[in-house]
């Protein structure tokens, strides 16, 4: 019973649009704005840098706090697959809310920030790979000035990550963690393709860069 209400509040909390809020605060649609996309990426051109960052920040955290609190309450230290299964549901059930918020006639964002919330709160499994695909991210946006690429790239290379520790980290074990494994493959497959209108800009070469100099 626990389980059911985390993925409920979990989904009606990943579906609050905090980029959608902010723009509202100032006085602008994100929806008509740029890609149309709710997320922090199209929030920097409506609103700047640093409410990017704000939404950024709260977009994370809709992602990490219910598997967090999942983490303390009901995930023991040593799962088993259907125990897994339970607590990947419920950082679904954001992820989802985010693409698919109620609010909103099931027009979100693209769940990325949400994603890496729950990849964090997932620890030690989801985090450590999250960590590895982050600092990726993060080369790729500094390296090319795309933060769509940086994200795709990141989606791709997060399950390959998450067979190699599990193959190598003595403690893991595939019998144990294959939920995860087939998880992330499901999820990240869901992310690339919902950067498909982002992957084609880039190859017309209209996508918008950032970190670039006036």
């Amino acid at each position: 019973m626990i389980a059911v209400v985390l993925i409920i509040i979990s989904y009606l909390i990943g579906s609050i649009s905090f980029a959608l809020l902010i723009a509202k605060m100032h006085g602008v649609d994100l929806r008509n704005i740029g890609s149309g996309n709710l997320g922090a990426t199209n929030l920097s051109r409506a609103c700047g840098k640093q409410w990017a960052y704000i939404c950024f920040a709260l977009d994370v955290l809709k992602g990490f706090i219910p598997v967090f609190i999942a983490n303390i309450f009901i995930i023991p230290d040593s799962p088993t697959p259907a125990v897994l299964f339970i607590w990947l549901a419920i950082g679904a059930a954001a992820i989802l809310g985010h693409i698919f918020p109620i609010y909103l006639n099931f027009k979100g964002g693209k769940g990325v920030a949400t994603s890496f919330g729950v990849v964090l709160g997932i620890w030690p499994y989801y985090a450590i790979a999250g960590i590895i695909a982050f600092a990726l991210w993060g080369f790729v946006v500094l390296t090319w000035k795309y933060i769509s690429l940086g994200s795709v790239i990141a989606a791709a290379v997060f399950p390959a990550i998450m067979i190699f520790l599990t193959t190598f980290i003595p403690s893991w074990h595939f019998a144990n963690l294959w939920p995860l494994i087939l998880a992330a493959v499901i999820l990240c497959s869901l992310v690339i393709y919902l950067h498909h209108s982002n992957i084609k800009r880039m190859i017309e070469g209209s996508e918008n860069k950032v970190l670039q100099k006036d």
